[in-house]
């Protein structure tokens, strides 16, 4: 081990960030990092290996320093870093992704990255296009050559989610050209090839869908890897499934306590009753959808300034209609810039209508489940306090090298939003509607407690697709449809649906911990001061906090 010094420690974080992005450079885009608008991410078996080989030398190296000279905040970010490249090492080496997942060969999002936001003038980001757009024949062919034994919910995703890539490069991009005619000679060719290659690639996936027999499911020893190196937790696989089950049975005891403040009817079926109830009482349609967010996010920074719960920044929010390729999966997003981006560029609050082709019923279902009591609930979630407000003090931390900054957790950023949801119900918000809104963010909560249990009892315990629904809409009072949508998406992923729970657990408790050690310090500076080091896991946090 050698000495560390925080000099040497710096530029070692610095020099294995700058090189961790040039690894993916579509990742890098995203971030704001746009040294590598020109290139796709290299998914051959030969870029593959090279990157498992080149994150193993690097861990080394992390690791051979001794942090007993460093002070917290290095320590953290050589551990975030060390995490970061063992988790790429297991997807690479063990799991193997690239062999069974069709879905991560789409270079849709690497194009419309470039096409939504504005970080640069528009015949730039075409020219980072063309480049990219050039590339998609060779990756699509190094895809097919890797792909084998995949399982069928994979490759159905795949072909809507390609269909829709197809649609970009026809409709979104053209309309890019029609700003800028004098790239279209340099555009028109690499698209009309990328647009060949990608049909090409669809029938290639059609034609799997038969023999597509793969089980989607991990396995615990698998699972239980991926989950604790995803997390960065020191919780395993099972504290965190047993943790989720008790929380389950004491949020269904709050959710039938507040349901009892709103019906004094039988007790037997009461919590579904107003649900209902509440439901239709806030009335949704594709027309409405967008102004009720909008009033929905005035209302909510009116009163977190007036409760003074966090510090509000006044950084440019726009809430667009969500594009028609991003629909159908949930009813809202929030798209902030790039932790890394120098230009000013909004956060984009996306709310959406429903894809044109859903029926009535599914329609009439997805706004019973996103009616205008929850519509509030989700704009806390998505937005203020939640992702909007909590990236806004992210993209206002400073460190000379910002590895909490870009390589932010999933599980923090997630667990602040849900946090924040029972931050503002316990505030009052929304006054006599108070209790309407409570019932929201409790329906809320045991969705994201179920996800973690059936992100863990599908991968590791082999849970079914009817124990699944009967779970999601029985004990979780969620809709079919919704229930629907979650039970594929806990099969096309894993370690995702449990960041919610995982990440809120660790806020709360870390909020509250800080709370008991600083009673002198008011609810803005505590929460303030939770966000002020960048987006790191609860358990780096408390290191920082000296908690």
């Amino acid at each position: 081990m050698t000495h560390g010094s925080t000099t040497q420690s710096r530029a070692l974080a610095a020099d294995v960030l700058a090189e961790l992005l040039e690894h993916h450079p579509e990742t890098a885009t995203s971030l704001g990092e746009h040294r590598f608008d020109d290139r796709l991410d290299d998914r051959s078996d030969a870029a593959l290996t090279e990157e498992a080989r080149w994150a193993g030398r690097r861990l080394e190296d992390l690791t051979a320093v001794d942090p007993s000279g460093l002070d917290a905040a290095d320590r953290v970010d050589l551990e975030i870093l060390a995490n970061a490249l063992t988790l790429r090492r297991y997807e690479i080496e063990e799991l193997r992704i690239h062999e069974w997942d069709p879905l991560g060969a789409n270079p849709g999002t690497a194009i419309y990255t470039l096409l939504a936001r504005n970080f640069a003038p528009l015949g730039d980001r075409l020219r980072s296009a063309a480049a990219r757009l050039t590339a998609v024949p060779q990756a699509l062919k190094a895809a097919r050559r890797s792909l084998d034994d995949m399982p069928r919910v994979h490759v159905e995703t795949a072909i809507g989610q390609f269909s829709g890539t197809r649609s970009l490069l026809v409709t979104e991009l053209e309309g890019a050209l029609t700003e800028e005619p004098s790239l279209r000679s340099e555009v028109e060719q690499p698209r009309e090839r990328a647009v060949t290659a990608i049909e090409e690639h669809l029938g290639w996936l059609r034609s799997q869908l038969e023999s597509a027999q793969r089980d989607p499911r991990l396995g615990f020893p698998a699972y239980a890897k991926k989950l604790s190196l995803t997390l960065d937790t020191s919780s395993d696989a099972d504290a965190v499934l047993a943790g989720a089950e008790q929380d389950l049975a004491r949020v269904e005891l709050l959710i039938a306590e507040t349901a009892a403040r709103l019906d004094r009817g039988s007790e037997a079926g009461r919590v579904r009753r107003v649900l209902d109830r509440l439901a239709r009482d806030g009335e949704v349609d594709n027309d409405t959808i967008v102004g009720l967010c909008v009033d929905a996010m005035a209302e909510a920074t009116e009163f977190v300034r007036a409760r003074d719960l966090v510090t509000v920044y006044d950084d440019p929010v726009e809430i667009i209609v969500m594009p028609e390729i991003h629909r159908g999966v949930a009813v809202a997003y929030c798209d902030p810039p790039g932790a890394l981006e120098t230009a000013t560029l909004p956060t984009y609050f996306a709310v959406s209508p429903t894809p044109q082709d859903w029926s009535q019923d599914r329609t009439r279902s997805f706004f019973r489940e996103y009616n205008a009591h929850m519509l509030h609930n989700l704009t806390v979630h998505e937005a203020m306090p939640g992702h909007v407000l909590q990236l806004a003090h992210n993209s206002r931390y400073s460190a000379e090298v910002p590895v909490r900054k870009a390589l932010w957790s999933g599980s923090f950023v997630e667990g602040w939003a849900v946090y924040a949801e029972e931050l503002m119900a316990d505030a009052g918000y929304r006054g006599e509607a108070n209790a309407a809104l409570r019932m929201q963010q409790l329906k809320m909560q045991l969705r994201m407690t179920i996800n973690a249990i059936l992100d863990a009892r599908v991968h590791a315990h082999g849970m079914t697709e009817d124990e699944a629904m009967r779970l999601m809409m029985r004990r979780g009072h969620q809709e079919e449809g919704e229930a629907a949508g979650k039970w594929r998406r806990a099969q096309l992923t894993s370690a995702q649906l449990s960041t919610y729970y995982v990440g809120y657990v660790g806020v709360r408790d870390l909020a509250a911990d800080l709370a008991a050690a600083r009673p002198g310090t008011s609810p803005r500076e505590r929460h303030d001061s939770m966000l002020a080091h960048g987006s790191p896991p609860a358990r780096h946090l408390r290191t920082l906090l000296g908690l």
